[in-house]
């Protein structure tokens, strides 16, 4: 696998579901089963890092009753200045 670095969301997330179905099937030999539990917890943590970083950006722009658009946090809905 690349550097995570160069890989998109996407792309770790399907790599991640690809490592869960060959865990699941049952038929990978000790050693192999360790790299892929190893490459996928790297895999884990890059997307949750890219899912911050998402977060992070994230604003929603709000109508007011008035027409004015303002910023408004995903999470808490307050407005942002």
């Amino acid at each position: 696998m690349e550097s995570l670095d160069q890989v998109t969301f996407e792309q770790a997330l399907q790599r991640l579901e690809e490592i869960v179905r060959k865990m699941e099937h049952g038929d990978v030999e000790l050693e192999q089963s360790l790299a892929l539990f190893e490459e996928g917890i790297a895999l884990s943590r890059h997307c949750a890092v890219r899912l911050n970083e998402a977060d992070e950006r994230i604003a929603v722009l709000m109508k007011k009753a008035d027409g004015s658009v303002t910023e408004v946090d995903m999470e808490t809905g307050e407005e942002l200045e």
